[in-house]
C-alpha cells in the first residue's frame, strides 16, 4: 500500500491510497475517529474500477497528522492480530 500526499497543512491532509479498497478505507476512517484530535475523517472513490481512495483528515491541531496516522495504523494492526488469534 502506498500513500500519495496531495495536499497538506498543519491541520489538514489530503492523500490517496494505492492498493486499498473500501474494506481498509472504511476501517481506517472509523479508527481515525478514535483519536480526539481528529475532527473530520472521510474518503471517496470516484470510480470503483479506476480510482484510488482519496482521504481528507482535518484535526484540531493538538497533534501532528503523521502521529495520528501512525497511531491509527498501530491500533488497526493490534485489532487484526487479536482477530487472527481468535480465528486460529
Amino acid at each position: 500500500m502506498e500513500i500519495q500526499v496531495l495536499e497538506q497543512s498543519q491541520q489538514k491532509i489530503l492523500f490517496s491510497l494505492s492498493g486499498a479498497g473500501h474494506t481498509f478505507s472504511n476501517n481506517l476512517k472509523h479508527e481515525l475517529y478514535a483519536d480526539e484530535a481528529v475532527e473530520v475523517a472521510a474518503y471517496k472513490v470516484d470510480h470503483p474500477l479506476v480510482s484510488l481512495p482519496t482521504f481528507i483528515i482535518n484535526t484540531n491541531g493538538k497533534k501532528e497528522i503523521k502521529k495520528i496516522l501512525t497511531d491509527t495504523v498501530k491500533r488497526i494492526k493490534e485489532q487484526n492480530a487479536i482477530l487472527l488469534k481468535a480465528i486460529q
